[in-house]
């Protein structure tokens, strides 16, 4: 069975029609934190559940009630989400975790180490600097993993 998930970070508030369409058709959301506000999570639950995690621009009740971090598992995969990398309170290769998502930085990239995936979908946010608008999928097949950032043209 194939799992197609969005992955998603670093929307400040900001959600674009862009990043909806991107997010179409898929069956989980992963949002990475600095959400901005809680209507951007109640916009993405309209397309598909949403795990999600606090950034460090997330505050008040609404971002009190998200975790720091997650861990989910999809088909053979488990999977680890935080918005700051450096802040990985894990071994993700002693804990069995095969991807690891982040968002904080902006920049996107797909990096493999140890056979440990990190994602980090970039911004769907306001643009920073010049860096683009991203968003990122993640295909699941079996215990096989595809990653692809997407770039949005906003």
């Amino acid at each position: 069975m194939s799992h197609r998930l969005a992955i998603i970070s670093d929307t400040h508030g900001l959600l674009r029609p862009e990043v909806l369409a991107a997010l179409q058709g898929c069956e989980r959301i992963i949002h990475a934190g600095d959400v901005g506000k809680p209507e951007v999570l109640q916009r993405l639950n309209e397309l598909a559940p949403v795990t999600a995690v606090r950034g460090n621009n997330d505050k008040g009740a609404w971002a009190e009630e998200l975790p720091v971090s997650a861990s989910i598992t999809v088909g053979q995969v488990a999977i680890y989400l935080i918005h700051d990398l450096v802040e990985l309170p894990i071994d993700p290769v002693v804990a069995g975790i095969r991807v690891v998502i982040s968002g904080h930085s902006h920049k996107p990239s797909i990096q493999e180490r140890n056979n440990v995936l990190y994602l980090n979908p970039g911004s769907a946010g306001s643009r920073r600097f010049k860096l683009p608008v991203t968003v990122a999928e993640l295909l699941i097949e079996n215990a096989a993993i595809k990653a692809r950032i997407i770039e949005l043209d906003v």
